[in-house]
């Protein structure tokens, strides 16, 4: 058994193996919180039922000792679990001196120099149950609906996005590789063959930020679909997001508690619509905000907040300048300076966690583009074939992961949302 699985146990005796998170008490009881299979449990220890040689060898247990107990489970309300552990036998498997991190604060900068410890901790135990259980509801709700999971390359030769943005690497005698920043141009050859189809893996990108916002590898779905315009993707997408995240919610209302989580409020941004702007309509209310912001500029961080605080809701931001956009997105046809394109925008700071098209299905504008990007057009043979053997509109849109556990967990930095963050300055542990 496990701690997951504590309330088939109650009244029972048994055994487990885990670590000791923490202990106080006096020379009379001591409560371990001792942990297992990611959650905390108290084990009480009672001098005059264990012996005075006992007691003490536990009163004396060093932070992160391994241990084996046995007790029996009874019900405790007042715990997270519901329950606690009357501890009958206690052996030290393996002793703990010295952890480096203790109850009391610590930096940034030493907690993330000790991340492969610091994931022991009971707000990262609490993140990492919630992005485990967020991953599995994006897989089930995509299988659910018939979507085909489509591994696409890491290692490629074509560019996605922005050249400026690429890690690469030679490639033995073919020349230069990148590591993939989306998976998208690979998952749009797949709708010609499944319909409905998503990746979700590693993503790259070497920007060199370093907002809140950005990681330099971080996790990204990727959704393509047949035969399915703008308005369709954004009903998707809108639907997604909602039903994952209350799905995540109810089952990790103890993780959200434990991040101090408003879950009522958290729970009422998917259980209303969410707010549909032009990008035009964008630019009007951020000028009357008093903003200094002209069409073709793109949306930072800030306005995006200014944006979302205007209607407490996340928002979707539709039709961007061409200019700004990617080469692959269909040119809108009531509005030619524009694309059928939007981006979700989240509240509370967070700010764009989708982005999302209509694509380009005609070969001579994708050759035009292509052009106009100065981009190597023997680079996406593969990918123009597409819009020469039976082309169709299609749509797709790419989640960032870790802002969206951000969102839900309430944190303030998306480092916190990946158990090994990347960034500019940091590629260890």
């Amino acid at each position: 058994m496990d701690l997951k699985s504590i309330q088939n146990y109650s009244n029972r005796k048994i055994n487990l193996s885990g670590w000791v998170q923490n202990i106080r008490g006096n020379n009379k009881i001591q409560f371990i919180q001792f942990r297992n299979s990611g959650k905390i449990i108290q084990v009480v220890c009672e001098k005059e039922k264990l012996g005075e040689e006992k007691f003490l060898e536990i009163k004396s247990l060093d932070q992160e000792t391994s241990i084996e107990i046995s007790g029996t489970v009874v019900d405790n309300l007042k715990s997270d679990l519901g329950y606690e552990i009357l501890l009958d036998e206690l052996k030290i498997v393996s002793s703990s001196k010295d952890y480096p991190i203790t109850p009391k604060e610590h930096g940034p900068d030493f907690l993330h120099n000790n991340r492969h410890l610091w994931i022991r901790s009971k707000l990262q135990l609490a993140i990492l149950q919630i992005r485990n259980e967020l991953s599995y509801q994006i897989r089930k709700y995509f299988y659910d609906r018939n979507y085909v999971l489509i591994d696409t390359p890491i290692l490629t030769g074509s560019i996605g996005e922005s050249a400026g943005t690429l890690f690469e690497t030679e490639y033995f005698d073919i020349g230069k590789a990148y590591l993939a920043q989306t998976g998208q141009l690979y998952l749009e050859t797949a709708i010609f063959a499944h319909d409905k189809v998503y990746c979700f893996g590693p993503t790259f990108r070497a920007e060199k930020s370093k907002t809140r916002r950005h990681l330099t590898e971080f996790w990204m779905l990727e959704v393509e679909t047949a035969n399915f315009h703008n308005e369709d993707n954004l009903a998707l997408q809108e639907d997604f997001i909602k039903t994952i995240s209350l799905a995540t919610i109810e089952k990790s209302i103890q993780e959200l508690k434990v991040l101090g989580r408003d879950i009522e409020k958290l729970k009422s941004y998917f259980e209303k619509p969410f707010v549909k702007i032009s990008y035009r309509e964008a630019i009007e209310i951020l000028q009357k905000k008093g903003e200094d912001i002209k069409f073709g500029e793109d949306i930072n961080a800030e306005r995006e907040n200014i944006l979302t605080s205007e209607f407490e809701q996340a928002v979707f931001v539709k039709n961007y300048p061409r200019e700004i956009k990617a080469f692959y997105m269909k040119q809108n046809p009531n509005d030619l300076e524009t694309v059928l394109c939007a981006d979700l925008i989240a509240p509370e700071g967070v700010g764009e966690i989708i982005g999302g098209s209509e694509r380009e299905e005609s070969y001579d504008k994708i050759i035009d583009r292509l052009n106009e990007e100065k981009l190597p057009i023997d680079s996406y043979t593969f990918y123009l074939d597409l819009r020469k053997y039976g082309s169709v509109p299609h749509s797709g849109f790419g989640l960032g992961l870790e802002r969206l556990i951000a969102w839900i967990c309430g944190l303030p930095h998306v480092r916190e949302c990946i158990p090994y963050p990347r960034l500019m300055g940091r590629l260890d542990p």
